[in-house]
């Protein structure tokens, strides 16, 4: 135990400090972190054929000489030595502070150590790896599976030769030339790796792309050009600071403006690690004067002058440049820049008189870190924040960087890189590899780097936000944090917010303050930093805590995903979960039931499959497996759905024996009709009282609309009212919105094609429409209504009004077969319309659709009404096919495609002069038609019989069939029909 008096170290158990008395605090456990590190392993090739004949003395000589060489270059790289074994030497760059170019560091570091070794009369095999692991804060020992790649590696290069992980070849890839190997690593079989021909020790890691168009900085460049202008005019020192996290441009837009820069420009570069950086970016920037610069040079390098004489000798020699012509001095990253550095710069803005100079600095957020006064009280200064493109912006940069990229890439860029142009650029790399674009490893790498330069307070502050998500609540964060911490969490937001790294949002908790990462990869990379036991014992906590501070709509589903979460870290850990699996199960199963209930199927599968994964056997997987199938069915997977209720068909459950038959029911009238609709209805008379007696609201709803679709397919309309009626009654009780929506479809239908007149079916519709101010799915089906009634009318343009609407309201709902349901009504207006060619289009693309998604129930209506369309388009043959497989498909209790299905076979047959079939398909048609209670399809089999009639050269029966069809559309309101069976008439 370390004394925090005196600093001396004590043994365990000691509770008084041996040196000087002070009482000894019990040291607090080391937090365990998950990052990001590269590891490098070296051994000696020849050591011990060098043992052999060497004697033992010059051996220690020589193995010292390699030790303390090997630990000079691997520190001064900025890598931690973890070990010597031997002539082996393991170090990691990353611990106990990581830093964005940890792979450059190892890299170049490995590359010196095999060209330092051969002097010792060795040489030295060395393998580098970069990958995820575990490490105590503070710590220098790490674990992880990238460590013993890096050790496979090594032992797989040959003597002098460097082996590098693809990860690390990622991260170095534009400093290094070398050749992809693959070596046969013990106990990992083949691994992939890159054998190092050449480093440069000056070349960037990523170079970045400086030639894409400057998007969306048009007003920073103005303010550039502006501050050039000034010290023009007035002959004197401007100092402006561009601000901004990695990647977000500041780059870019200095070359834009350097480009048109009427100027004498130089450059320096603040270096992160090295010896002698101090002075560094001043010396690079002076070189490019040439010969006039070298007695300042030689001065700065001698070391000889105090830090005042040479910021005059530094200043006058800018000075001296600058009176020749306008300067440009650009000081690049100088948040890594020495204090002595920072005064420089305040002594040349602040004393520079009599010659136009810019001092452009470019630095990110953390420089006010360093020096929190940079620029304060200077009138020759400016500080300009670069903050992210907007999505638009963003977007250009993608095109312009790679137009050819697909939309749907595309869209998880914009997403992800969320307006820094450096990671929409790196993403588009990894994209092109063939990689996932979500978070690439330079990336990470960055984002690390700059968490691990928080302080232990803030670190923990901003990892307990990021538990609970991209938004995240201050109070929260106090509940999440350690008791250390939580007197501190609005301090330490207020810190993260003056970073960059956060930014206030709107709460979605009332009375609690809100925070947004300013970048999602943020929030990504400060919780991944967290060892998987502690994200569990957050989420749970951080579970527990939402309850009781929460009044969201998706409680249930937030509070499930938190707590699925902590048991999957649970399992992957070995542990026993508590049973938070299956709270989180239930939770999300609930949730999943809701979401099918407002009728987001989408929603429903995404929850309820998690669901599924963590429920036991038993009545709540039961539930949820029927829901998972009733999803299924409405998303068109017909074969899922069936195989999941033939199991809960005989579930032990009762209840749920009876809702999974119903469901069976509704499966098999969409897709195997057949039989089906006779089949409902005995289930329905032998369930209901039992349902009834259970006051099963929710069964009873979806009882009755399921009796609804047995009538509609059996053509019986007026009795399909009633009995949706019913269903929509039962549905509101419980706020099932799908059973709403599918009884409100059924309404509609019978509406439409049964008995109701245009003055009925105005009041059908404003019944649907007052019941979507409550549900607003229903809207869909009062456009169905109003949409046929304008197209009854002749009225084409407001019915296309009503059906865009009617296709804009069923996309909404998620539901597949639904949506192509409704999506059979633009072929009929088309066909009103008399735009047949249109109508085959639609009808084509519709049934294929209906068939692919086993909707077949629809498909066989789909089918007649193609069928109809082709024969008025002069393709009788294939009418003929597709009326056959139509009326097939439907059974013979799906009476409209009888009707419809001969009355266009009759047409064709009549065409053809087989007169004999015609007359028989006509009858047929019209006598099924008289026992449906479908007015338009009653009249469009007279028609058919007319058309048969006038084929055989009998004009009284044609007038006698056209007069009944012309009497079923008057009395249907149905004023297109009615002119053209009038049309015929007066024909005759």
């Amino acid at each position: 135990m370390v004394c925090a008096a005196c600093g001396s170290e004590n043994p365990d158990g000691f509770r008084f400090c041996g040196s000087c008395g002070a009482a000894l605090a019990p040291a607090e456990a080391r937090r365990e972190v998950r990052k990001v590190v590269t590891v490098l392993f070296c051994d000696l090739s020849g050591s011990t054929e060098l043992g052999d004949r060497t004697d033992p003395e010059t051996l220690r000589r020589t193995m010292r000489s390699y030790y303390e060489a090997s630990r000079a270059i691997l520190e001064r790289h900025g890598g931690t030595v973890e070990k010597f074994v031997g002539d082996a030497v393991m170090a990691v760059f990353g611990v106990p502070v990581a830093h964005e170019d940890d792979a450059l560091r190892a890299v170049r570091a490995a590359w010196e150590l095999r060209a330092a070794v051969p002097a010792l009369g060795l040489a030295a095999r060395i393998g580098v790896n970069t990958g995820e692991v575990v490490a105590g804060e503070g710590d220098t020992l790490v674990t992880g599976d990238a460590v013993n790649i890096a050790a496979r590696l090594e032992q797989g290069a040959a003597p002098g030769e460097v082996l590098v992980g693809v990860e690390t070849r990622r991260h170095v890839r534009d400093a290094v030339v070398g050749e992809a190997v693959t070596v046969d690593a013990k106990g990992k079989g083949a691994v992939q790796a890159f054998r190092l021909s050449e480093v440069d020790p000056a070349a960037p890691a990523v170079a970045r792309r400086l030639d894409a168009p400057l998007v969306g900085r048009a007003r920073e460049l103005q303010l550039l050009r502006q501050a050039a202008e000034r010290s023009v005019q007035e002959s004197a020192c401007h100092l402006f600071t561009l601000l901004g996290t990695a990647g977000i441009g500041k780059s870019r837009l200095t070359e834009e403006f350097l480009s048109a820069a009427d100027a004498t420009v130089i450059r320096g570069r603040c270096l992160h690690y090295g010896e002698g950086i101090t002075f560094w970016p001043v010396l690079g920037a002076l070189k490019q004067l040439g010969p006039r610069a070298e007695p300042t040079i030689e001065r700065i390098v001698a070391g000889a002058s105090s830090p005042n004489e040479l910021f005059l000798a530094i200043r006058r020699q800018l000075e001296e440049v600058a009176r020749e012509g306008p300067l440009v001095v650009v000081f690049d990253d100088i948040h890594w820049g020495e204090q002595t550095f920072f005064d420089l710069i305040d002594n040349v803005t602040d004393l520079s008189r009599g010659a136009p100079m810019l001092l452009l600095c470019l630095a990110r957020p953390e420089l006010l870190d360093e020096r929190p006064g940079w620029a304060g009280g200077k009138l020759n200064a400016t500080t300009l924040l670069l903050e992210p493109l907007t999505r638009e912006e963003c977007q250009q940069l993608v095109e312009a960087l790679d137009g050819d990229v697909d939309p749907t890439t595309r869209a998880r860029i914009l997403q992800s890189a969320d307006g820094n142009p450096l990671f929409a650029e790196e993403m588009l790399a990894l994209a092109r590899d063939g990689g996932d674009i979500a978070v690439p490893s330079t990336i990470h790498a960055l984002l690390q780097a700059r968490l691990d330069r928080l302080g232990s307070d803030e670190r923990a502050v901003i990892e307990r936000g990021a538990v609970e998500g991209q938004v995240f609540h201050q109070s929260a964060v106090r509940e999440l944090a350690p008791a250390a911490v939580r007197d501190g969490v609005e301090a330490n937001l207020a810190g993260l917010v003056r970073k960059e790294l956060i930014r206030p949002d709107r709460a979605q908790i009332v009375g609690d303050e809100a925070f947004r990462f300013r970048h999602l990869l943020v929030r990504d990379a400060a919780y991944e930093s967290l060892p998987k036991e502690t994200r569990s014992t957050l989420h749970e906590r951080f579970a527990d805590w939402l309850r009781g501070h929460a009044e969201l709509v998706e409680l249930d589903e937030i509070v499930g995903y938190h707590l699925e979460q902590a048991a999957g870290y649970r399992r992957e850990l070995g542990q026993d979960d508590g049973g938070v699996a299956l709270r989180a199960g239930e939770l999300l199963a609930r949730a999943g039931h809701g979401a099918l209930g407002r009728s987001d199927v989408h929603a429903a599968v995404n929850l309820l499959d998690r669901a599924l994964v963590l429920l036991p056997e038993g009545d709540e997987r039961a539930w949820a497996s029927l829901d998972r199938a009733r999803a299924a069915h409405a998303e068109g997977d017909m074969e899922r759905a069936r195989a999941a209720l033939d199991e809960l068909t005989s579930s032990a459950n009762p209840s749920v024996r009876i809702h999974a038959r119903m469901e069976a029911l509704a499966v098999r009238l969409d897709a195997n009709p057949q039989g089906a609709a006779i089949d409902a209805r005995a289930l329905l008379r032998e369930i209901l009282p039992a349902l009834e007696r259970d006051r099963d609201d929710a069964g009873l709803a979806r009882a009755w609309v399921l009796e609804a679709h047995a009538l509609f397919a059996l053509s019986r309309a007026g009795e399909t009212v009633r009995a949706a009626r019913h269903g929509l009654d039962h549905a509101r009780r419980v706020q099932d919105v799908r059973q709403i929506a599918e009884a409100a479809y059924l309404l509609c239908g019978a509406a439409v094609w049964g008995p109701p007149n245009q003055d009925e079916q105005a009041a059908i519709a404003d019944e649907l429409d007052a019941l979507s101010e409550e549900y607003g799915v229903v809207s869909a089906c009062a456009e169905v209504v109003r949409g046929y009634s304008a197209t009854a009318r002749g009225d084409f343009a407001i019915a296309q009004v009503h059906f865009e609407r009617l296709e804009a309201g069923a996309l909404s709902l998620g539901e597949e077969v639904f949506r192509l349901a409704m999506a059979t009504h633009g072929l009929l207006m088309a066909l009103y319309e008399g735009r047949v060619d249109v109508a085959v289009e639609r009808g084509e693309a519709n049934y294929r659709a209906l068939l692919a998604v086993g909707a077949v129930g629809y498909a066989s209506t789909a089918a007649v009404q193609l069928a109809e369309a082709l024969y008025l388009s002069g393709r009788p043959g294939e009418a003929e096919r597709l009326a056959i497989e139509g009326e097939a498909m439907g059974g013979e209790d799906d009476i409209i495609n009888i009707v419809t299905g001969r009355a266009v076979r009759a047409r064709i047959a009549a065409d053809a002069g087989d007169l004999a079939t015609a007359e028989r398909l006509a009858g047929e048609a019209v006598a099924a038609a008289e026992r449906t209670e479908l007015p338009v399809a009653q009249g469009d089999a007279y028609l058919a019989l007319a058309h048969v009639e006038r084929a055989r050269g009998r004009p009284d029966a044609e007038r006698a069939a056209l007069e009944r069809g012309l009497a079923v559309y008057q009395a249907k309101g149905d004023l297109v029909k009615t002119q053209r069976a009038e049309q015929l008439l007066a024909a005759l």
